[in-house]
């Protein structure tokens, strides 16, 4: 079992930064792949940035040259710089693990607000 735990939300004005946060623990071993998705209210939950063990990433459209991920595996963590935040960025993030066939991990999610 993978537990996933972010952190780093809160609430920003339009034009700033967060960064969040996604430690991750347990039987993690390899992972394939590890990103971050967000769900805003009535909206379905939407892939925002994802990399993989190789250190291959890809991005929503809505968030490339704003976004950053990037990972530690020394410390198993994930990060997802986000500058330009822009009102319609607000949502929960959630963090997400997986190894095709074992685990596909989630994170509780974490909250952010983005005042325009």
């Amino acid at each position: 079992q993978v537990q996933l735990v972010e952190s780093g939300g809160g609430l920003v004005q339009a034009g700033g930064s967060l960064r969040l946060t996604c430690a991750a623990s347990g039987n993690i071993f390899s992972f394939n792949a590890m990103g971050w998705y967000r769900q805003a209210p009535g909206k379905q939950r939407e892939l925002v940035a994802r990399i993989g063990s190789g250190g291959t990433t890809i991005y929503a459209d809505s968030v490339k040259g704003r976004f950053t991920i990037s990972i530690d595996n020394t410390k198993n963590t994930v990060y997802l710089q986000m500058n330009s935040l822009k009102s319609e960025d607000t949502a929960v993030y959630s963090c997400n693990a997986v190894r095709y066939g074992v685990y596909n991990s989630w994170g509780q999610g974490t909250q952010v607000t983005v005042s325009s």
